[in-house]
């Protein structure tokens, strides 16, 4: 009967000491935050906006000669892009914002 209690205190510590020495979890990193229903990007404006954000640095103000923008919405993808005026050469800018968190996935410039 003593051995039988002795073991079970020892067995008792054991756990006890156990789970008081365990790694405090960050849950930060578990969780996704927050989205918002529509999106990041939920309208043509603002899709227009983050485009303007990521040419200008990459392209210059020669961006807006390129007005108006072409703007879609495919699959959860704004596409957006300019168009030419008549009888020019040359190309424009394009790039595509994931509409959900706002990733861009593709930019560039036709030639």
């Amino acid at each position: 009967m003593k051995k039988l209690l002795l073991m079970t205190l020892i067995l008792m510590t054991t756990v006890i000491c156990g789970t008081s020495f365990k790694k405090p979890v960050d849950d930060r990193k578990n969780q996704s935050g927050y989205i918002p229903k529509s999106g990041f990007v939920p309208n043509k404006t603002t899709a227009i906006k983050i485009a303007e954000a990521i040419w200008l640095p990459i392209y210059g103000e020669r961006i807006y000669k390129k007005k108006p923008y072409a703007v879609k919405l495919e699959n959860g993808v704004w596409i957006i892009e300019g168009t030419l005026p008549t009888n020019s050469k040359g190309g424009v800018p394009y790039i595509e914002i994931q509409k959900i968190d706002g990733k861009i996935l593709k930019v560039m410039h036709g030639k």
